[in-house]
């Protein structure tokens, strides 16, 4: 069974319906990282749907969190913003009403390509409409016992003056530099370091602490399962403490647990928004087919970590998906987001015909006709691949899958001009790819040059490097007279 599979069914014997909880702070580009979250809720809110249950998702945007320090892509002037809430910080591009929707609006959008529904709920509108205010006085009434489940779970000392509410200070307008000194019905009182002394209401004035408002947020939403990163789930971490304070404050039982492991780049690390380093889901949506972003999360179960290269380990990742696309496979079945026609052309092969054609369609497909695929069999599904190929190309390419077709002279040697010479009279158009391969290795034994460098003089004479795409598909792609006569006006 599919690890989606497993937990679907799981969960079908707690209840027939769930609703999936998710939620991440918009505080920078919503990455590749974040995005496991959302396919990983996702993928189970189908396996239930088709075990027979009913399933929803629900998306937090944490947009009451602080800003908790000046970001290297943020201009200087963003020290001053430290502190506010991200609903409450202008946009640094000047493009959406908030610091938070100038990165949650691309993600939603991402999240519609992607083929994942959810019922967007941003944090800063549920505390002004008054969705958190019962749970804001219960936690005050209780702040004792919190501090008390706190200290068992995770051995952690709070402050005697410690509360698990800040309210945001009316002066500077920051959130984590305020103190509540006293509460009643209606108001919550408080002392800020920037010397200013006030109340606010229970509705918008404040926000819970983290482990109050993730645990709140459950019973308020009525959250049955929710998916989150492997640093919630260690021992005495945010989920153990979350357990107790839903039984003992909330009276309401905790939702299963799916932690997941994190997505690291390549060479670089995990993904991290307050570093920069990330590889936004935007990006991603518009470089790649929506299934093949929803295959590299789907194919690996949730506690395994990810080990993320845009450049060559995507190909193979893509190589993959091809192959299981033929068998049904069922990850490939949970990662398709619309029904579609994946024709018999490898896109690593589209990559280099896309770039011989210079990305015209109707040349594509009149250089794949040559290398024996039907042309109305693969249009449809060329043209959508075509677009991702270039895209991909230019951003996350190495540079050895790169070229351009040259023209003129090129210097030769007197051994590599014989050596282009024979081959150029032994090339035949009704030749295979193979067998226009294996051709070089024949020739340069017989005219006695290494098989290596024949390589690469045929190489400089077509694109001016040392190196190019398999030869034998490169030349069919390129037309056997065509080649021909290129080898002919280089020397």
């Amino acid at each position: 069974m599919h690890w989606a599979d497993v937990i679907a069914s799981e969960l079908i014997e707690i209840s027939s319906f769930h609703r999936i909880g998710t939620g991440i702070s918009p505080s920078g580009h919503i990455h590749l990282g974040n995005l496991r979250e959302m396919v990983t809720a996702d993928v189970v809110r189908r396996a239930l749907i088709e075990a027979g249950g009913k399933a929803e998702i629900v998306y937090i945007a944490d947009d009451m969190d602080p800003l908790r320090r000046r970001y290297p892509f943020l201009p200087e002037k963003y020290s001053e913003f430290v502190g506010m809430p991200l609903c409450k910080i202008p946009d640094p591009s000047g493009c959406h009403e908030s610091y938070s929707e100038h990165f949650l609006q691309p993600f939603l959008e991402s999240l519609e390509i992607l083929g994942i529904p959810v019922q967007t709920r941003r944090a800063s509108e549920m505390y002004r409409e008054g969705l958190y205010e019962e749970a804001i006085k219960i936690s005050l009434k209780n702040n004792e016992k919190i501090a008390r489940i706190i200290r068992e779970v995770t051995g952690r000392e709070l402050e005697e003056d410690w509360y698990p509410f800040m309210p945001i200070c009316e002066s500077c307008g920051r959130i984590n530099s305020t103190k509540v000194t006293g509460f009643d019905d209606k108001w919550v009182y408080y002392s800020c370091s920037c010397g200013n002394i006030g109340k606010v209401s229970y509705k918008g004035g404040g926000k819970l602490s983290w482990r109050l408002d993730w645990v709140a947020r459950w019973k308020i939403l009525g959250i049955t399962c929710e998916p989150f990163g492997k640093d919630h789930a260690t021992a005495g971490g945010s989920y153990d403490t979350g357990k107790r304070l839903a039984r003992e404050i909330f009276d309401y039982p905790p939702p299963f647990p799916i932690p997941y492991e994190w997505i690291h780049l390549k060479g670089v690390g995990a993904m991290k928004s307050s570093k920069g380093i990330v590889i936004p889901v935007r990006d991603l949506v518009e470089t790649l087919p929506p299934e093949i972003v929803r295959y590299i999360i789907i194919r690996a179960k949730p506690e395994r970590h990810i080990e993320f290269d845009p450049g060559l380990g995507l190909l193979e990742i893509i190589d993959e998906f091809e192959e299981k696309f033929k068998e049904k496979d069922r990850s490939v079945q949970l990662s398709l987001v619309h029904e579609v026609n994946y024709s018999e052309v490898p896109l690593r092969h589209l990559i280099v015909v896309g770039q011989i054609a210079n990305w015209n369609l109707e040349r594509v497909l009149e250089i794949l006709e040559r290398n024996g695929y039907k042309r109305e069999d693969v249009r449809s599904d060329v043209e959508r691949r075509l677009k991702y190929c270039k895209v991909w190309l230019e951003k996350y390419a190495p540079k050895n899958l790169r070229f351009e077709l040259i023209s003129g002279k090129v210097e030769i040697s007197e051994e590599e001009k014989s050596f282009i010479e024979r081959y150029s009279e032994r090339l035949k158009e009704d030749m295979n790819a193979e067998e226009v391969h294996k051709l070089v290795y024949e020739v340069a034994k017989e005219v006695g040059i290494d098989a290596n460098r024949a390589f690469k003089t045929i190489y400089r004479i077509l694109i001016g490097k040392d190196y190019g795409p398999r030869l034998g598909y490169f030349i069919k792609s390129l037309g056997v007279d065509w080649v021909k006569k290129r080898f002919y006006e280089a020397y």
